[in-house]
């Protein structure tokens, strides 16, 4: 478990992640199963939590997934960040399903703030440095022209 691509063909965006899971070992053995095969997901520009890209994961993607534990939490991550959000089913609005959101943060001042309160996120993966001024580029175009599909892939 060490790297995953993530792309977005019209706003330029292929950046590099390096998987942390000696710091976040259950979410980001989450995250690397998830990504056995390449995965396009949504994304959105996130309206409470500030520089983010949020990538809901399709209900229809996942079956029976346990709950997923704080581990390396933030409620304030930092510029690279690839942070995996749990929220438990019917927490928010009344969901029959639990949430899995992968956040793509790539500007400073961002939060784990969502109508809801606060929530606690898991740092999964960072973006390589040599890559976090296209991860922001991108994301920038992303945000001006609305929703989009990215995808996410691993790469060794």
């Amino acid at each position: 478990m060490t790297t995953i691509r993530i792309t977005h063909g019209p706003s330029g965006l292929d950046a590099l992640a390096t998987m942390i899971p000696e710091k976040a070992p259950a979410n980001a053995a989450f995250l690397w199963r998830y990504l056995e095969t390449p995965r396009v997901v949504p994304g959105i520009h996130a309206m409470w939590t500030g520089p983010e890209i949020s990538c809901p994961i399709p209900a229809a993607h996942l079956s029976n997934e346990p709950a997923l534990p704080p581990e390396n939490a933030t409620l304030h991550p930092q510029p690279g960040d690839i942070v995996l959000a749990y929220v438990p089913a019917r927490m928010w609005g009344g969901n029959p399903d639990p949430i899995f959101d992968i956040g793509l943060f790539y500007g400073p001042g961002a939060r784990m703030f969502f109508p809801i309160g606060w929530l606690a996120g898991s740092v999964v993966a960072q973006v390589r440095p040599e890559d976090r001024v296209n991860l922001a580029d991108a994301c920038g175009k992303i945000r001006r022209a609305g929703a989009c599909e990215i995808t996410f892939e691993r790469v060794a």
